[in-house]
């Protein structure tokens, strides 16, 4: 990976982050748990959250704080979504997501094949999925589009 590039943590002391190798290091982890705690206290209530590639990784990891009562929010949508590969994020796969969650994820994806997102739905039991054809993106395409909108149907109060 780059060093000028952003995440929510990084996997190596040189500020570099690899999705798929096991690591040791977390470095800024702890912050962004405390930006998102604070985003939540001082901008929220939120429905739900979207994560997209490591922002997927880290959002399976805020979905594990839901569980345990930390965070609020009703759903979320985790797209090229991945286990956290660092040894001190391992206790947040051990309980079951058990609140509606949507997975999509691309037959083509290079940077996170499909099998390590599929890897990850193990540990969600209310879960939609979307595969779709494509690599490493959001789709947007009509069929894809109908998907979005009856996951998020599920959360529209109706008057």
């Amino acid at each position: 990976m780059f060093a000028d590039e952003y995440g929510w943590w990084f996997s190596a002391e040189d500020n570099t982050y690899d999705p798929l190798s096991p690591s040791d290091v977390s470095k800024g982890y702890d912050e962004s748990i405390e930006l998102v705690k604070a985003t939540f206290t001082n901008q929220g209530p939120f429905d739900g959250v979207l994560g997209f590639s490591q922002g997927a990784c880290f959002l399976s990891i805020l979905c594990a704080l839901r569980e345990q009562g930390y965070l609020s929010f009703k759903f979320a949508i985790l797209v090229a979504a991945f286990k956290s590969r660092s040894s001190g994020h391992s206790i947040y796969y051990t309980e079951p997501i058990t609140f509606p969650t949507l997975h999509v994820f691309g037959d083509t994806d290079r940077v996170i094949p499909k099998e390590n997102s599929e890897d990850l739905l193990k540990h969600f039991s209310n879960h939609t999925t979307l595969n779709h054809p494509g690599g490493h993106f959001v789709p947007t395409q009509a069929p894809q589009k109908k998907v979005y909108i009856e996951f998020l149907e599920q959360f529209v109060k109706k008057t």
